[in-house]
């Protein structure tokens, strides 16, 4: 004889209520409609919440924390697989079960969303939480966030190099340039492509935002600073530019002064990268591409770009300050 949730026991085939007696046919199909409907209004939750994730993926409306169920013993008051998307205003879009677990699963969405850390929460939901259905879950808290955006403005033979290992490293590009058959460009593919030339960025970008990273790369100096000089006033993460350093401070010295002329303060240059990339040493497009590429995966993950090599300090530490094993010792 076996108890199932609704109070109800099963023996020898026949379903019994809580006193022994047999439920009849119609009560039977009731049990069964009322399973297929909190079936279904589980599938239709589960769906709303991968549409909202979906849309947080595309770039609609910031990051969010995702928590899933993915484990659960006794009567935990939610299914695995069961779903809560939070995102960074505070707005919610389904349900892991409410009550002291949820808000558990809350402050932990909560925390996700500060550092962008996953992490695993669980709980016994009597002895820990206090709550009267028992049983215990665990619940998977994930960052969710758009792809990074890499706007290219021109699409020249950097650019052709820089969209497929940016692409790679999991950037969405946009090239920008005004010649068609550039644009037709093989490796730009995939991309987005945008025709139109630098004077026509403020529509072009009209979404810009504080996560956005550009790189450009025109076919002359003049459009080069032309571009600089409108995105430096734009929402970006990132923009570098390509030439050299001779190239740069005549470019910067020209914005600064036709913004000290008209009144305006100098530009904010903390986010500007010029030359843009990694002092690798390459010098083909192949080459720079890397370099770029280096530079802004060392910008959207923290790091500092410096040579992780530890293997003299390694021999240092095991055979002090010489650096070097003593033969005589060995």
């Amino acid at each position: 004889m076996a108890r199932c949730d609704g109070g109800c026991t099963v023996a020898d085939g026949v379903r019994q209520g809580p006193a022994g007696a047999e439920w009849d046919g119609a009560i039977g199909e009731a049990g069964l409609a009322a399973t297929l409907r909190a079936a279904m209004s589980s599938a239709a939750a589960t769906l709303e919440v991968l549409r909202a994730a979906a849309l947080v993926l595309a770039g609609s409306g910031g990051p969010a924390a995702l928590a899933t169920v993915i484990a659960r013993t006794g009567s935990a008051p939610q299914v695995v697989g069961a779903r809560l998307l939070l995102r960074a205003d505070g707005t919610m879009v389904g349900t892991v079960g409410g009550g002291a677990i949820e808000q558990q699963v809350l402050a932990a969405c909560r925390a996700t969303l500060r550092d962008g850390s996953p992490q695993v929460v669980k709980a016994h939901l009597v002895r820990d939480l206090g709550m009267c259905c028992g049983g215990a879950m665990e619940v998977f808290v994930e960052y969710l966030d758009a792809q990074a955006r890499l706007i290219l403005i021109g699409g020249g033979h950097v650019a052709q190099a820089l969209a497929p290992v940016a692409r790679g490293v999991g950037f969405r590009v946009v090239v920008i340039d005004d010649r068609e058959e550039v644009l037709a460009h093989p490796a730009f593919v995939p991309d987005q492509r945008e025709q139109g030339d630098v004077d026509e960025l403020e529509v072009l970008l009209r979404d810009l935002d504080e996560r956005d990273y550009l790189v450009i790369a025109t076919r002359d100096h003049a459009r080069d600073e032309q571009a600089l000089a409108q995105l430096l006033t734009r929402p970006h993460r990132y923009i570098g530019m390509i030439g050299s350093r001779r190239k740069v401070h005549a470019i910067l010295a020209r914005i600064v002064r036709r913004e000290q002329a008209l009144g305006r303060p100098a530009p904010d240059l903390a986010r500007l990268h010029a030359p843009v990339g990694l002092a690798l040493g390459g010098r083909t497009p192949a080459e720079i591409a890397v370099s770029i590429v280096a530079e802004l995966l060392a910008d959207r993950h923290g790091g500092s770009g410096a040579p992780m090599n530890v293997a003299s300090q390694a021999l240092a530490d095991r055979y002090g300050g010489s650096g070097a094993p003593d033969a005589a010792a060995e």
